[in-house]
């Protein structure tokens, strides 16, 4: 028996989703092969030689790029059992079963592989049209197998602000996130669940990474302090065991202000940047998408940051149903009253809301007035704004960013706010675009939750 876990893309990282059920499927004596095609192509050879092919799907992009694989090892391999496992497999669980996979596993699937390969047969759960809370695994997490994935230098690498280049890895602390945001595909499957990883766990896979060479870590959970006591005893002993290496996280606006005390503590303890989905700062908006934070907030957030010497890279979703031309300028205006420029990778300020199977926008009146029947081709719910001069500034954007690839971040941002004032018939911005100091980045930027509507 062997099984071949394949991901087609996790943000630019070292997927986590096949090193964690790799070292499942392994403790059970099982033989695995890891295919991450996003960064060597995978060949005919070892789609032949599996007798189960399980896909890796824990995000929008990565299941449109699965599509044109998964009917390649249905041609290649056709006696093959396939699986889909992750976030968004029991989202599309109907698109996934047209297309002959016969196994569809939600995010905390690694002990029902096991499982369903052992046993040669279908698992009970493997049917289930979509997992509810009650029945998400808790698992007793063990420490990922990354043997077999490509080296860390393959991946995205952390540019740091005199032109130097760190490796990065990344892990997971804790998987889920206890939080209702509306447009999130987290949502309809957790449900307000989050699932710790013990601290032990995650010492060992960032121990067995920076002996490949790690010099930064990019913790991937949703939110990093939907457990803070947890949060607080793992960056201090990351920090105690490996202090000339960095990391980052992702926490919300709303958990910044209400554990501000963390802040310093992360920054001391090697925290370069703190990644926050801000969304919007039109709060009519956050409140649509039920963040939980409003504008004064997401402001109060930034000096927190500022003054604590910790950059903030907030993360957008600038184009909704409810956006107008007059406030997608007023973003930028912000933007550039808070000095956030340095930190706001410019396809942020291109992405458009991403409706999905199953998401709790469609329980909005004003979503479903805009939104035309499910597209199976793009895995969406295309919507199309009443004002269509918001539409062409969103397609004019997302030209502009893709043909600026390499700008710098400020240069980019004032064609962007020029771009967007011509639009909305506003005078040019007096004065310059603020120009900040550089920042830490991610060579690979990536957005969460939504994504451009000409990304693939």
């Amino acid at each position: 028996m062997r099984v071949l876990l394949i991901s087609t893309y996790d943000l630019g990282r070292q997927p986590f989703g096949l090193a964690s059920p790799a070292a499942w499927l392994r403790a059970a004596g099982v033989d695995v092969d890891c295919a991450d095609t996003s960064r060597v192509p995978l060949e005919d050879h070892e789609i032949e030689s599996a007798s189960v092919i399980a896909f890796y799907l824990p995000m929008h992009t990565a299941t449109r790029l699965a599509a044109p694989l998964i009917d390649r090892a249905r041609r290649v391999n056709p006696s093959a059992r396939l699986c889909a496992y992750g976030l968004y497999a029991p989202l599309n669980a109907q698109w996934l079963r047209e297309r002959g996979v016969t196994e569809i596993l939600g995010p905390e699937a690694e002990a029902e592989l096991v499982g369903l390969v052992k046993a040669q047969r279908p698992t009970p759960e493997a049917h289930s049209p979509r997992p509810k809370a009650e029945s998400l695994p808790r698992l007793r997490f063990i420490t990922p197998d990354r043997a077999g994935l490509p080296a860390l230098e393959q991946y995205a690498s952390l540019r740091m602000p005199d032109g130097s280049r760190r490796v990065m890895g990344s892990t997971d602390a804790t998987r889920g996130c206890k939080h209702l945001c509306r447009h999130c595909p987290i949502v309809p499957v957790y449900q307000g669940q989050f699932r710790v990883v013990p601290l032990d766990v995650v010492m060992e896979d960032v121990r067995a990474q920076v002996a490949a060479g790690a010099q930064h870590i990019s913790f991937a959970d949703p939110d990093f302090l939907n457990g803070p006591t947890h949060a607080r005893h793992l960056v201090e002993r990351f920090h105690a065991e490996w202090p000339d290496v960095s990391y980052d996280v992702t926490i919300k606006i709303e958990h910044l202000l209400t554990h501000a005390n963390m802040v310093p503590v992360l920054r001391d303890a090697g925290c370069l940047f703190i990644t926050s989905a801000v969304e919007a700062v039109d709060d009519v908006v956050l409140e649509h998408l039920m963040k939980g934070h409003t504008r004064a907030d997401f402001v109060a957030v930034a000096g927190l940051c500022r003054d604590a010497g910790v950059t903030l890279v907030p993360t957008f979703v600038p184009f909704t149903p409810w956006t107008t031309l007059a406030g997608y300028v007023e973003l930028l205006d912000v933007l550039d009253e808070l000095d956030l420029v340095e930190q706001v990778a410019p396809i942020q300020l291109a992405i458009r809301l991403l409706v999905t199977s199953g998401s709790p926008l469609l329980e909005l009146s004003d979503i479903r007035a805009v939104v035309a029947p499910f597209d199976p081709a793009s895995l969406t719910w295309p919507w199309i704004h009443q004002d269509p001069a918001v539409d062409a500034l969103q397609t004019a954007v997302m030209q502009l960013v893709g043909s600026a690839s390499g700008a710098p971040r400020a240069d980019v941002f004032a064609a962007i706010s020029a771009l967007a004032r011509e639009h909305a018939g506003l005078p040019s911005r007096p004065g310059q675009i603020t120009r900040g100091t550089p920042v830490p980045c991610v060579s690979e930027p990536w957005y969460c939750c939504a994504e451009p509507m000409e990304s693939l």
